[in-house]
Order: C-alpha cells, then structure tokens, then sequence
C-alpha cells in the first residue's frame, strides 16, 4: 500500500542506522512492527498473575 507522509529526514536516517534497513521503506515497517511487539508484549505484562490456568503438569505428561 502505498501512502505519503511527512518524516522527519533526521529521524529516518536514525531508524535506518539503528534498524540496518537499506530502505526508507523498509525502515518504516521495521518501526511499526517493532511497536506493534512492544505494544502486544506490554499487553501481556499487564495480564500477568490475572489468568488462573490450574494445570496439573504431573497428569499432561502422563506421570501418575
């Protein structure tokens, strides 16, 4: 999809530096999947300690 925005020169030859992208392209996806993992894993940070899975592990491996 192509879609045109206004960058920041400095801030895109940062991302490209730092990301090791060879494209202005590239370095853009590279940035927005890597905030959309912080985000996910943020998530699931929060959800610590919050779900109660109650598994015996003795009787899933077939320990009895």
């Amino acid at each position: 999809m192509r879609t045109t925005i206004q960058i920041p020169q400095e801030l895109l030859l940062e991302v490209m530096k730092i990301t090791g992208a060879k494209t202005k392209s590239q370095a853009v996806k590279l940035a927005l999947e890597d905030t959309v993992a912080r985000a996910k894993r943020k998530k699931l940070i929060t959800m610590q300690g919050t779900i109660d899975l109650n598994i015996d592990l003795d009787a899933s491996r077939d320990r009895n």
